[in-house]
């Protein structure tokens, strides 16, 4: 696929931490007031948000990012095995995140044990025989960088802004890139930090105009993205709520400065997207994203450079189209395994949760 070479930063207010600059001692590990979005950088390097916290921790796994049996296999009812394992019921386990080890082929998962103030984050891996271990985070050294200007807690309002603090990031050519929330009147950021971790700019809030909503929107983040690179010119591609698609060129990307992105598509109001991964299939690329209410959408590339911009109202979509993946049901979220594969995090009817490898569409 196409993915992103960025030479160039989005700059952010994200500043690393003094500590952050070296390892931690692997007998201490880092302290995780919450945990995920999840992805993986150089080296095997998992890269953890912590939005209660408002840090960003790269963790050396060691032993543990591969000594399972490669690949991941498939677990029926995986947040009750979860549940079994760390004494408690199916009900008090959220899985966050889900990331694929690139050497071993582990799958990684972000959960939380309870709800609210209580609610206790766990790192678990699982390996090619099923095998379902939870990482122990005092045998890792880490390093860290933190948020400076993460949004306040708000436990009250319907989506508390402190847990959109980092709602997606990736690791693409030395940089950690990351989207989330602000605590400054324009709250829409997309950040970026240097690995191995060190001080950066203020950073790039971003705007868009949202059809189904037909207003300018600079408040609501960007849910996931990702890079990928359009007429050789390099780009994030982002999902928001109630779901227009949105392209920004990293080069216009400028600390300090205001930036609205290019609404190439409307895709369906009352829908939040949940995950996305590019991938090729027969000499060309797509889009893959999960969503709350509209399944899971196959997005063809091919018309991303010359999509006309949506500037005005539209009705439920407009722009680039997409199809609907009927075989994939509950998606929540999703991971690429191979080049034929990815691996997810599937919603039964029931309400079990269930991670499998499936075959990209």
């Amino acid at each position: 696929m196409k993915m992103l070479a960025i030479t160039s930063a989005i700059l952010i207010a994200l500043t690393a931490s003094a500590a952050g600059a070296a390892p931690a001692t692997a007998d201490v590990g880092p302290v995780l007031q919450s945990i995920g979005p999840l992805t993986f950088g150089p080296g095997g390097i998992l890269l953890a948000a912590d939005n209660k916290g408002a840090k960003i921790f790269a963790i050396e796994l060691g032993d543990q990012a591969s000594s399972g049996t490669p690949g991941a296999k498939d677990i029926a009812g995986i947040d009750a095995k979860i549940a079994s394992m760390l004494g408690t019921d199916a009900r008090e386990i959220s899985v966050m995140d889900l990331a694929v080890e690139p050497t071993s082929k582990n799958a990684f998962l972000a959960a939380h044990r309870g709800e609210g103030a209580s609610a206790k984050p766990v790192l678990l891996r699982v390996d090619g025989a099923g095998k379902l271990d939870v990482i122990d985070l005092a045998k890792v050294s880490y390093t860290v960088a933190s948020i400076q200007n993460a949004p306040n807690p708000d436990p009250k309002a319907r989506r508390d802004p402190r847990q959109a603090t980092v709602t997606d990031m990736v690791y693409v050519d030395g940089r950690v890139f990351i989207a989330g929330l602000s605590n400054e009147e324009f709250a829409s950021k997309l950040r970026s930090v240097k690995y191995p971790f060190e001080a950066v700019d203020e950073g790039t809030s971003v705007e868009i105009y949202h059809g189904a909503h037909g207003q300018w929107e600079t408040r609501s983040p960007v849910y996931t993205f990702v890079p990928y690179e359009i007429d050789n010119e390099q780009h994030l591609i982002a999902g928001y709520l109630c779901t227009p698609l949105v392209k920004f060129p990293v080069a216009k990307l400028a600390a300090g400065e205001k930036l609205v992105g290019t609404t190439i598509a409307e895709l369906g109001n009352r829908n939040r997207p949940l995950d996305m991964v590019v991938y090729k299939k027969d000499g060309k690329d797509y889009i893959l994203m999960s969503n709350t209410s509209r399944g899971v959408m196959k997005i063809s590339t091919d018309g991303f450079g010359d999509e006309p911009a949506i500037t005005e109202p539209v009705g439920d979509t407009a722009g680039v189209s997409y199809d609907t993946i009927a075989s994939m049901k509950g998606i929540e979220q999703l991971d690429l395994f191979d080049d034929s594969h990815s691996i997810v995090l599937a919603r039964t009817d029931a309400g079990a949760l269930n991670l499998e490898k499936v075959a990209l569409p």
